[in-house]
């Protein structure tokens, strides 16, 4: 017996062959936030493919998780305007203030991290967004403060 049941995401393709992995992935990591290795195994299972074959897929496109989001999900934008901006500097005080490189989660669950190749608000750079909410023109000083008010809005 699995922790994660994805047979109801299974049945809805029938006689699915390979071209149904990638819509598959999908629906997996909706329902669950990532793809966890039960959920390869199953779809592998499924589609009569090997696990590498589904890994090889999953780890090609940059939409794949295969660790759970933490409860905020700091992005952290590297366009063109960001980096310009110093948002190299600010990656590496979100890395540092964390303790987690990106596509990990903290240990507690708090938050994950991502690097986006641009987040689509270049006047504002450099740009972090965390569950939505942009934060512009952000420095290395504002990382803790920033991340902070996340923390004391967990608690309450």
């Amino acid at each position: 017996m699995t922790s994660l049941d994805i047979g109801p995401i299974l049945e809805k393709f029938p006689d699915a062959k390979r071209d149904s992995l990638i819509p598959m992935l999908q629906e997996v990591q909706e329902k669950f936030g990532y793809l966890s290795r039960e959920a390869v195994i199953q779809i592998g299972d499924y589609l009569k493919l090997p696990t590498s074959k589904i890994y090889g897929v999953a780890t090609f496109y940059n939409q794949f998780r295969f660790q759970p989001q933490g409860h905020f999900h700091i992005q952290v934008c590297r366009g063109t305007a960001c980096h310009v901006k110093g948002s190299a500097a600010v990656l590496d005080a979100v890395r540092r203030e964390l303790k987690i490189e990106p596509g990990q989660t903290t240990r507690d669950g708090m938050f994950s991290l991502e690097i986006v190749a641009c987040i689509g608000a270049c006047g504002l750079a450099p740009v972090i967004c965390i569950d939505g909410n942009f934060h512009a023109s952000v420095t290395t000083q504002k990382i803790s403060s920033i991340l902070d008010s996340y923390r004391k809005a967990a608690q309450e």
